[in-house]
């Protein structure tokens, strides 16, 4: 990935086709926290928890919304999960007693998941160990202004992935 030598047949290439060594070795270091930072949270999730890192979102993301219930559309837009993912998440998760699913009343062609009392203590239980060690990992290793920086950059990338142009 990085700028091939000049006298090899790439080279004639476009220079912007590959990252110079400060921009590899910053994408590499992108791409060790991306693939590690979500495996040490599930795995302290499962371990502390008993809920892997999606299932904890779900919970979460339920909790928050009006009367904690959403469609199943939409909790797979917000968990980041394919709708098919998500119905079976939420069917352990029904099994479990913490979320159940019922036709939208406002348009049956939906189905609603809705965070049940079992669910929201289970959340409860683990949102002070999940948040303990998102802090020691992430939020107590920057300034105030590098994690403001880091989330506004990390929402700039965010919106190029989903943007409708990519």
């Amino acid at each position: 990935m990085t700028v091939p030598d000049p006298s090899s047949p790439q080279a004639e290439e476009p220079a912007d086709l590959w990252l110079t060594p400060a921009e590899l070795a910053s994408w590499m270091s992108v791409v060790r926290l991306i693939t590690r930072l979500p495996w040490a949270i599930d795995a302290q999730l499962v371990r502390d928890a008993d809920l892997s890192m999606v299932e904890y979102m779900t919970l979460a993301i339920l909790s928050e919304a009006p009367e904690r219930t959403l469609r199943m559309s939409v909790l797979a837009e917000n968990t980041s999960s394919s709708l098919s993912r998500l119905s079976h998440l939420v069917k352990r998760l029904e099994s479990r007693g913490y979320v159940r699913r019922e036709p939208d009343p406002a348009d049956g062609r939906f189905t609603n998941a809705v965070l049940l009392p079992d669910g929201m203590s289970k959340l409860e239980s683990a949102a002070p160990g999940h948040v303990a060690y998102v802090r020691r990992l992430v939020v107590d290793n920057l300034s105030g202004e590098r994690l403001r920086r880091l989330g506004q950059d990390a929402e700039r990338i965010l919106q190029r992935i989903d943007s409708p142009a990519r």
